[in-house]
């Protein structure tokens, strides 16, 4: 009998792996390289176009195959990971990545480029959830997974402003192609690091045969979303083919999810989504992160147009966003989620993103940088990388080990869906008040500097009201997750429940509890 507890209490409790931290380093990298992508070539899009041949009509397909091809695809893509192995899936979407990246780099013409930019986005959907999935299993001790998804929240929320301080570098001083190329060292020194130190915990794959019919409705609903909302901002929200394709998403993802409760081994198990915490926090993170992307591309616009910033420069401007969420993050969210309930740090998290927000809708033309931006900034930068951290968390833990891929492929899907929506929604809304301003003022301009006033003026109106949706959006993340997400805090349970329950766990869950 001695022997027999012996025993279980080793299977039970094994060291942790050693190479965990170091795992967390290539894991970071890689995440970087992903999240600075969505935003890296949206500043040397301009100068691609003229040396390409790019016309205006089919510029945005340099943005938009990236976005479909990742944002369908992450569903398939955590499955992959569950089912293959998440270090393997992992590694393959790196060496993927790096290799599109050099094609779109060495791209010359338009059908090279928006192959290209397609193939990252197909690579990036394993990518992103492998690594996420990666973290969840390997970091279950409430401290320390606190530490790690305090610095991976951080680049999740401060990559993309990043991307725009790195594009606007190296579209001035280098050449468009190095925002391409620069993703190939990020790829190689993390699929090698990750190649040599990450060791997956053993028995947390699904090796359940893989749901086809799912992999096509969610792969086709996702994309309809995706491409519906990035036609809407350029053909209009009453454009028939854009009404055409809301409705087909609606139609292919109320089939999937049908599918997907009646199949033997889901692609997305229900259980995943039908998890109040869960739930919670896909819905709260997918609406701030339409709040946050809208916002990128008014300051950007703001910056460059009406203050005259070079790209340089404005990529500077961003910085104390990222210091915000860098501190909110690993200072203030790693901090504290061990002793506070996850919802008081994501409800006030994004309250008082909320209040940055709201300085932003004070915006005019000659609105201060150090009087207004940079307050603005620091405060959404705080409480983003407040929420983020314990929101990154909170998705993925308690899910079985076997869903770990599908559970951080929809934290990936709400911030890229978000992301879209965010883009399309808020531009459509700046547009409209834009264009109503300078039809209500542009007859009492006499000159053209008061006409070219009136037009910059009309420019930060419609900003300034796309950001009062903003705020709106981020009161009602808060309140969805002091509403929704209703666990205690994880350190509790660790002490507790990890312990207690791990003779109850069945065998393909005791590594992912024991490390």
């Amino acid at each position: 009998m001695p022997e027999t507890a012996k025993a279980a209490s080793s299977t039970a409790a094994p060291a942790p792996d050693s190479n965990r931290w170091k795992a967390l380093v290539f894991i970071a990298l890689a995440q970087l390289m992903v999240v600075l992508d969505a935003t890296i070539v949206n500043i040397a899009l301009p100068s691609a176009q003229q040396d390409l041949g790019i016309s205006d009509g089919n510029r945005q397909w340099v943005i938009t195959a990236y976005a479909l091809a990742f944002g369908g695809l992450l569903l398939f893509g955590g499955r992959i990971a569950d089912l293959w192995g998440r270090k393997r899936t992992f590694v393959t979407g790196l060496i993927g990545f790096a290799a599109a990246s050099a094609l779109g780099g060495a791209a010359q013409g338009e059908a090279t480029m928006l192959g290209a930019r397609a193939l990252q986005g197909v690579f990036g959907a394993l990518l992103a959830p492998a690594a996420l999935s990666l973290l969840a299993v390997m970091f279950t001790e409430a401290r320390e997974r606190a530490k790690a998804f305090g610095i991976y929240g951080a680049i999740a929320g401060g990559g993309g402003a990043v991307g725009l301080i790195l594009g606007g570098f190296l579209t001035e001083y280098l050449d468009w192609r190095w925002t391409f190329f620069v993703n190939i060292p990020f790829a190689v020194v993390a699929a090698a690091g990750a190649y040599f130190v990450i060791r997956e915990p053993a028995g947390s794959r699904n090796r359940s045969p893989l749901d086809i019919p799912g992999v096509v409705l969610s792969t086709l609903g996702l994309v309809s979303l995706v491409y519906g909302f990035t036609r809407a901002e350029s053909d209009g929200w009453s454009d028939s083919m854009t009404i055409g394709l809301f409705v087909a998403s609606a139609v292919l993802l109320a089939g999937f999810i049908l599918v997907e409760s009646r199949v033997r081994a889901p692609l997305l198990p229900l259980r995943v989504l039908t998890d109040r915490n869960r739930g919670g926090v896909y819905l709260s993170l997918g609406l701030a992160v339409i709040a946050m992307f809208g916002l990128f591309l008014f300051l950007t616009y703001y910056l460059q147009i009406v203050k005259g910033y070079s790209p340089v420069k404005t990529g500077f401007a961003f910085l104390p966003m990222i210091v915000g969420m860098i501190t909110g993050s690993t200072q203030i969210g790693a901090r504290l989620m061990t002793r506070v309930a996850p919802r008081l740090l994501m409800g006030p998290g994004f309250l008082v993103a909320a209040v940055g927000m709201l300085l932003l809708t004070q915006m005019e033309i000659d609105s201060s940088y150090a009087g207004l931006l940079l307050p603005a900034q620091l405060l959404l930068g705080l409480g983003m990388g407040t929420a983020f951290m314990p929101a990154m968390s909170l998705a993925t833990h308690g899910v079985e080990p076997r869903d770990a891929g599908v559970a951080s492929a929809m934290v990936n899907t709400s911030q890229q869906v978000g992301g879209a929506i965010g883009t399309a929604l808020l531009n459509t809304i700046a547009a409209s008040a834009t264009t109503a301003y300078i039809t209500d003022h542009i007859a009492t301009a006499a000159s053209r500097p008061q006409q070219q006033l009136v037009q910059l003026q009309g420019m930060v109106h419609g900003y300034t009201n796309a950001i009062w949706f903003a705020v709106g959006i981020l009161v009602v993340s808060a309140a969805i997750a002091l509403t929704f997400v209703t666990t205690g805090r994880p350190g509790a349970a660790a002490a507790s429940g990890q312990a207690g329950s791990a003779d109850a766990q069945d065998e393909v869950q005791v590594p992912a509890v024991a490390h």
